[in-house]
């Protein structure tokens, strides 16, 4: 699908999914690139695009053009687990249990690039996740929802009513991928900014945004993406990969890297954390009328403390500067951040002559 005027090109960072596959041997430099950008774009811009291969492809054109099939242009989901069987008399659409491979094993390497470019063992949020693949008589705490509508359905809530499609969405897992047959996903920015994500995708593109989950074992040094769905006609694909029920989501990982961690960020059962977070839902939905702007900030931090403090130290930021990329610091982080002469949080290079007062804070 060629970008047009009405769909102009994304200026997210593409990413092929075969150079950010975890590999034996010494680090490839398309590999540590393609680390770079991925992580870039995320902490940027909130989301990013992968590249897959072919085959991949295929399977997702293949469960696209099923779900327009099954559901007959009439608007509905259908929320897919693997391992889970069919009760009687329920029909499924095509291709289901190969998409989920497909997209699964795209957000497990996206998870492990993450980690990656925190200075983390690529596997270390495994033990978090589903046994891959699973074993006999286990239902996936992973999901793919499959989706055609008029007013485009974006979570488990949603089948049941409870939300609206111009409402911006913040997903519970590690990672979401979307794929669709019709460009229609904004996300927005770190600067409060909403764009088309998926304006320049093909049939071969997956967009990547992250999660509550990924933000809470990282201790906030990777944003959780907030995005909501514009386009009125369009099947989609979206794959959250989840923490398994008994998993305990906890930052021990982030705190060996040398990363520091704000006391907000405690162990928590996964089933706790997806309890608290269904209620957050809950709470916002019931403010719709609220402005965006609201509405954004409700979703995004956990408390106003965590708005006005450093992002690595947890300190209260007094005398904040914003650096080149667009995160502040002050104090002890800002003078570290100076010295070595990038950002902390994305790793851009820091300038310290283009440093300006953080008025707002």
């Amino acid at each position: 699908m060629a970008a047009s005027p009405l769909h102009p090109p994304s200026p997210l960072a593409r990413v092929r999914l075969e150079d950010v596959v975890p590999h034996d041997g010494a680090a490839a430099p398309a590999y540590a690139h393609a680390v770079g950008a991925l992580d870039a774009s995320l902490a940027l811009r909130g989301a990013a695009v992968l590249e897959i291969p072919a085959a991949d492809a295929a399977v997702v054109r293949c469960a696209l053009e099923s779900t327009r099939a099954f559901f007959r242009g009439r608007p509905a989901a259908y929320l897919y687990r693997a391992g889970r069987t069919l009760d009687d008399g329920e029909l499924s659409p095509a291709c289901m249990a190969d998409a989920f491979r497909c997209l699964g094993k795209a957000a497990r390497a996206s998870l492990s690039a993450i980690a990656r470019h925190l200075r983390l063992r690529t596997d270390v949020f495994n033990h978090l996740l589903d046994d891959a693949p699973l074993p006999v008589n286990e239902v996936s705490s992973s999901e793919l929802l499959v989706a055609y509508s008029h007013e485009q359905l974006q979570s488990g809530q949603a089948l049941m009513g409870c939300r609206r499609s111009s409402m911006p969405v913040v997903d519970r897992g590690f990672v979401t991928l979307v794929a669709s047959d019709h460009p229609g996903i904004e996300v927005c920015d770190t600067n409060g900014h909403w764009y088309l994500a998926d304006g320049g995708s093909g049939p071969s593109d997956l967009l990547l945004l992250t999660g509550r989950a990924l933000s809470h074992v990282t201790a906030g040094l990777r944003p959780i993406s907030q995005y909501r769905a514009t386009n009125e006609n369009r099947a989609s694909l979206t794959f959250r990969l989840m923490p398994h029920a008994n998993a305990i989501l906890d930052c021990s990982p982030i705190l060996a890297a040398g990363h520091c961690i704000r006391q907000i960020y405690q162990p928590v059962p996964a089933s706790q954390f997806m309890d608290d977070s269904c209620a957050e839902v809950h709470v916002v939905s019931s403010h719709l009328e609220e402005p965006l702007e609201s509405q954004g900030n409700f979703v995004s931090d956990p408390s106003l403390r965590s708005v006005l403090s450093d992002p690595l130290c947890g300190a209260f930021l007094e005398d904040a500067m914003v650096l080149q990329c667009g995160h502040s610091f002050g104090g002890l982080m800002l003078k570290k951040a100076i010295e070595m002469a990038r950002c902390t949080i994305c790793n851009r290079e820091v300038d310290s002559t283009s440093l300006f007062p953080n008025l707002e804070l």
